[in-house]
């Protein structure tokens, strides 16, 4: 399906980054990971064999993004993908977080998605290409202890509606996937000390959660990769500017 393709992704090294990395290459795509942690990405690569490379970086540094669109056209001629998935936001009550907090919230999931965009559209420009930008449902429905994460998520929405637009004058197609809650290492230690708080069992405060939070079950990876897949796909083109909830019912407004 997407042989000969070449895909850049974010945040590759482990979660829902290192699933959309993973299915992007049975596809048939050239991968580039990247991430801060060199032992996992080396790890996720290999699993991908020849048609993988990645570069250990933080993208929140300025000059990160280009470094990436390098290394993906010397390995791989060009740029036809890029999944901006990278970066994770500090929960927490809203006076406690610290400026700091909040810039870097904005430094990596926004920022950094901005230069990478940046950097990669003149190849995918050359190849009708296309930009996937992960949010989160916290975009258009925060809570009190996600004020970072809801107000970066609803920043990438907008980024990517005004990308989408800038796409259909360039022949690039951009969308946005947001996903509820997602089993992640995060996930998991959310639930480790919801547990623990409320002396349940594991499988039992997982299940608490799901009836509290009224969606249908925890979401795997895989179900935000093989979105993804479909989007960068033939059959997913027609689709542009969309903002799509991959939630299991959470965002319950239109």
């Amino acid at each position: 399906m997407l042989e000969g393709k070449t895909a850049i992704v974010t945040g590759a090294s482990r979660g829902i980054g290192r699933a959309i990395a993973e299915r992007l290459g049975r596809a048939g795509a050239n991968v580039v990971l990247t991430a801060r942690y060199a032992t996992a990405l080396a790890e996720v690569a290999a699993g991908l064999g020849d048609r993988a490379a990645w570069l250990a970086a933080d993208l929140r540094e300025t000059s990160a993004a280009a470094r990436v669109v390098a290394l993906a056209v010397a390995e791989f001629g060009g740029i036809d993908i890029v999944v901006n998935n990278a970066g994770a936001t500090k929960r927490g009550e809203f006076l406690e977080l610290t400026d700091e907090d909040w810039a870097d919230g904005y430094a990596l999931k926004l920022h950094g998605a901005v230069r990478l965009a940046r950097a990669a559209w003149p190849e995918l420009r050359k190849r009708s290409g296309s930009v996937v930008n992960i949010a989160g449902v916290g975009g258009k429905t925060p809570g009190a202890e996600f004020t970072i994460g809801g107000s970066v998520n609803a920043a990438v929405l907008s980024f990517t509606k005004a990308l989408a637009d800038v796409g259909v004058r360039d022949g690039v197609q951009v969308n946005a996937v947001n996903p509820g809650t997602v089993r992640t290492d995060r996930f998991e230690k959310r639930m480790d000390a919801l547990a623990a708080a409320q002396g349940l069992a594991r499988d039992a405060a997982e299940a608490a959660f799901v009836s509290q939070q009224r969606v249908t079950r925890v979401g795997e990876p895989a179900d935000i990769a093989g979105l993804v897949a479909f989007l960068v796909g033939p059959e997913g083109r027609f689709l542009h500017g969309a903002l799509i909830d991959m939630d299991g019912g959470a965002t319950k407004s239109l």
